[in-house]
């Protein structure tokens, strides 16, 4: 997102915050939402598609609100009103085409009417497919999680991206020599996965809380959080919906502190510092090992800085309306071990995959007549869980790496604490020493964590080994 973008959404928010107060609320979060995430929606390459991602978004969420809904949810009446209002949007917006300027909405002209009523009308005709179904069928809630699982590996191995691309462009008349692997871009689809899936597999586990149809689709493409995060949980989220809000002064203020924290983090000290940062194109000029440490020092920071400043824009603009989103950053680098590292950065994420991976993965390894030793079940589940990680962000080698980097770390760590928390704790008697063995695992961190963000900085594995040479004198 720009700053002027940033910006826009704060003040809808503060005007519905100072003005409006709870009046409309649920629909105003609902319709802003929606506008959002056509408006953030980047240009691509394809013909329409920046507008037909968010439409896809949109209708994505309401099957996965069906499917995932109590049967004395689906058949509250308002549920169609919400139908109309997001038909209706999704129309709207396509009607914008035939301003006699340039779309204020979408980065380009919206397609043809007549290919959304069709599109619309197709959806329309498999949801009411699917309302008639006698019986559910409980697979349909796994169908859609590896259906879900499919399109991000679909949008993030490169291969197949540049396929679905190429495919597009033949359907599309569009030039097939200029498919390329980064023509699709669905923007904030990895948030939009993680809290559909997390819906669906609560769902399975009989443990997802009654919602209806504007609650759901609300908390899928929740405007401030749509991008970047935090992954809320749908309990919290409609706990504080459905709860009136009270902005007076005092809470106006920690927002806009938080809000201008976040600013500030984001576009004064991250954006400097990417200046200096280690990226593709430095890599292979810096001769010096002392530049390059203080590049990768600078990166480190840099990635922090960014991505928790956007995080506490996301929770300023969030308390305007009266939403109190999970923190996803605790001073991540002033941690003494890497498992503790782990537990305050993206807090959100890990969260996540420890609640529907390295959990379910532990007790089902456990539950085996012969279950594997410790260590090896400790090794499999973090390494198995750093990776899925890592390709989260993206399916290449250098996400691999940087996920097995710290899988291999976090074992690490666990196998060393066991054997020498005795002996560290009968030695750490005096306060000094306990200052020195906590500075110590910080700085011992810190320099792991940073030595991994080479693989996530850079694009090859060769540039990165290059890196790590030159860091340790070796080139």
């Amino acid at each position: 997102m720009t700053i002027i973008q940033i910006l826009v959404i704060a003040a809808a928010a503060l005007f519905w915050g100072l003005v409006m107060r709870e009046r409309g609320r649920s629909y105003f979060l609902l319709i802003t939402s929606v506008i959002v995430i056509f408006w953030l929606q980047p240009s691509l390459p394809l013909r329409g598609f920046d507008f037909w991602i968010p439409t896809s978004t949109l209708i994505v969420a309401v099957f996965s609100w069906y499917i995932s809904a109590s049967e004395e949810s689906r058949r509250e009446k308002k549920n169609w009103g919400t139908i109309s209002i997001l038909a209706g949007m999704i129309l709207f917006i396509n009607l914008t085409r035939f301003l006699p300027f340039d779309s204020i909405i979408t980065r380009s002209r919206p397609p043809q009417t007549v290919f959304l009523f069709m599109v619309l009308a197709l959806s329309g005709l498999l949801f009411f497919f699917i309302t008639r179904l006698k019986h559910f069928n409980p697979s349909l809630l796994s169908t859609s999680i590896i259906g879900l699982i499919a399109v991000f590996l679909a949008l993030k191995v490169p291969a197949l991206a540049y396929w679905v691309s190429y495919g597009i462009r033949s359907l599309a008349n569009q030039s097939l020599l200029e498919a390329a692997s980064t023509d699709l871009r669905w923007l904030g689809f990895s948030y939009i996965a993680f809290r559909i899936i997390h819906t669906l597999r609560d769902r399975q586990m009989g443990r997802l809380p009654v919602v209806d149809l504007a609650e759901y689709v609300t908390y899928i493409i929740f405007f401030p959080a749509f991008t970047a995060g935090p992954i809320d949980r749908i309990e919290r989220f409609i706990k504080d919906l459905r709860t009136p809000p009270t902005p007076d002064n005092d809470e106006l203020l920690i927002a806009g502190q938080r809000f201008m924290m976040g600013l500030f983090k984001k576009f004064v000290i991250a954006d400097a510092l990417a200046l200096i940062a280690l990226n593709d194109t430095n890599a292979l000029q810096i001769r010096s090992t002392g530049w390059m440490w203080m590049l990768l020092y600078a990166y480190a920071f840099q990635i922090y800085f960014d991505f928790s400043g956007y995080t506490d824009i996301a929770i300023g603009v969030s308390r305007l309306l009266g939403i109190q989103l999970p923190e996803n950053f605790s001073a991540p680098y002033q941690k003494p071990n890497l498992t503790q590292f782990w537990n305050n950065w993206h807090i959100t994420l890990t969260q996540w995959f420890r609640a529907y991976f390295f959990n379910p993965v532990t007790r089902w390894l456990r539950s085996w007549k012969k279950p594997m030793p410790a260590p090896v079940m400790i090794a499999l589940t973090q390494i198995a869980t750093m990776l899925l990680i890592g390709f989260w962000h993206g399916v290449t080698w250098n996400f691999a790496l940087w996920g097995l980097w710290h899988g291999v770390g976090l074992f690490i760590h666990n196998r060393w604490s066991d054997m020498t928390k005795v002996r560290a704790a009968a030695w750490a008697t005096t306060p000094s020493r306990k200052t020195l063995l906590n500075v110590s695992g910080i700085i011992i961190t810190f320099n792991f964590v940073a030595l991994g963000w080479i693989f996530f900085a850079l694009s090859s594995t060769s540039t990165s080994m290059q890196v790590f040479l030159k860091l340790f004198g070796l080139r």
